[in-house]
């Protein structure tokens, strides 16, 4: 974001896309992993990581998409101030995902240390 609205959009829509399939990915793997480590006898902790991630699928779907959706819209003017607004909208939606996933790997990484 430190770059000029239009090479911001410009960078962040490849990005967007190579990312959405490894990103959702790795959330669904971990989400699995987590809840199968749960019903294994693993404790009540694997659950909370594994809700902790798998929120982020549907916090994606619902919440971030419509965004992702007008970012990508054909014709868009990228050097727009709207389009800067979206990018700047978009980038705190994603911080809440980051924190997610840091919070998940908190709790994984303690339930391992303490095994």
């Amino acid at each position: 974001m430190g770059c000029e609205t239009k090479i911001a959009a410009t960078v962040w829509a490849p990005s967007y896309k190579r990312a959405t399939v490894m990103q959702a990915s790795l959330a669904i793997v971990s989400f699995l992993a987590g809840t199968s480590a749960w019903l294994l006898g693993g404790g009540i902790s694997w659950l909370l990581g594994a809700v902790l991630i798998g929120l982020v699928v549907p916090f994606t779907f619902i919440v971030i998409m419509p965004t992702n959706h007008k970012l990508l819209e054909e014709g868009r003017d990228l050097s727009s101030d709207e389009t800067r607004v979206l990018l700047e909208k978009w980038e705190k939606l994603h911080a809440v995902r980051s924190l997610l996933s840091l919070a998940t790997s908190i709790v994984y990484v303690a339930l391992l240390l303490s095994a």
